[in-house]
C-alpha cells in the first residue's frame, strides 16, 4: 500500500534527549556534571522509559513530565549529585531540547511529497508543544498526538490506534519511525511500516515483531516513504 502518513516518536527520535545534560555541563560552575554528564543522561533516559513501562503494567498512569522528573531524581541520586539548582536547570533545558540536525530538511521533503506528518509520543501535550516550538518545526507537522488521551504509555496498542483514528487510515498507510527498538517493534506488530533509528548501533530487540527498516539517522525517511 502507498504510504500517506509519516509518524514520528519525539524524544530520542526527533529531539536529542541528551542535549539538556550536555548543555548544562558546559555552563560555569558545573564541573562535577561535566565529568559525568553522558552517564547521567543515559541513566535519566533509561529510568524515564522504565517508569513508563512499569506504570503501564501496573495501570498507574501519570503524565510524562512526572516520570521525567522521577527519572532525573534517580539518576542524580545515583551520581551523588545533591544539587537542587542543577535539577531545576536540567528540567528547564528539557523543554528546549535540540532537534537532530537532519530533522527540518527531512520533514520538509515529506511535506513537499504531499505526505501528512505527525508526532506520536509519550510526552504530555504541553511538553511536546514546547519542544516543537523550540525546534522550529511546527509548520512541518500536521499534528502532535500524545498518549494522555489514552491514559496509558506505549507500547499499548491503544496508543498506535490514535494515528489511524486521527488520519482516518488503515495501518498499512502509515510509516512509523522511532529511536526505540521496542517502540518500532510494537508499531510493526500493530500493522505500521516501521523504521528504527538506531543511532547507537544497538542489537535488535527480541520481540514478537520487528521493524522493517533500521537506519543510522532520519535522512532517508522520505525515500522509504515514497518508494
Amino acid at each position: 500500500m502507498t504510504i500517506t502518513v509519516c509518524i514520528f516518536d519525539a524524544y530520542g527520535t526527533l529531539f536529542d534527549v541528551a542535549a539538556a545534560a550536555r548543555q548544562a555541563a558546559t555552563e560555569k560552575g558545573r564541573e562535577e556534571l561535566a565529568a559525568i554528564w553522558p552517564k547521567l543522561a543515559e541513566d535519566w533516559r533509561r529510568k524515564q522509559l522504565e517508569y513508563t513501562w512499569l506504570r503501564a503494567v501496573m495501570r498507574q498512569h501519570t503524565d510524562f513530565w512526572t516520570v521525567t522528573q522521577d527519572g532525573l531524581d534517580w539518576a542524580l541520586e545515583k551520581a551523588g549529585l545533591d544539587d537542587p539548582d542543577l535539577r531545576e536547570r536540567l528540567l528547564a533545558l528539557y523543554w528546549e531540547l535540540e532537534a537532530y540536525p537532519e530533522v527540518p530538511v527531512m520533514l520538509g521533503r515529506l511535506k513537499e511529497a504531499g505526505l501528512q506528518t505527525a508526532i506520536l509520543s509519550n510526552g504530555a501535550p504541553d511538553m511536546l508543544e514546547g519542544a516543537v516550538r523550540s525546534a522550529g518545526i511546527g509548520e512541518l507537522l500536521d499534528d502532535t498526538l500524545s498518549v494522555e488521551s489514552t491514559g496509558i504509555f506505549k507500547p499499548d496498542a491503544s496508543v498506535y490506534r490514535l494515528v489511524t483514528e486521527r488520519f482516518a487510515c488503515t495501518p498499512d498507510r502509515v510509516l512509523f519511525t522511532s529511536s526505540n527498538g521496542w517502540d518500532a517493534a510494537a508499531a510493526s506488530g500493530f500493522g505500521f511500516l516501521t523504521a528504527w533509528v538506531n543511532r547507537a548501533g544497538q542489537p535488535m530487540d527480541r520481540l514478537p515483531a520487528r521493524p522493517q527498516h533500521v537506519l543510522s539517522d532520519l535522512s532517508t525517511i522520505p525515500d522509504i516513504a515514497t518508494q
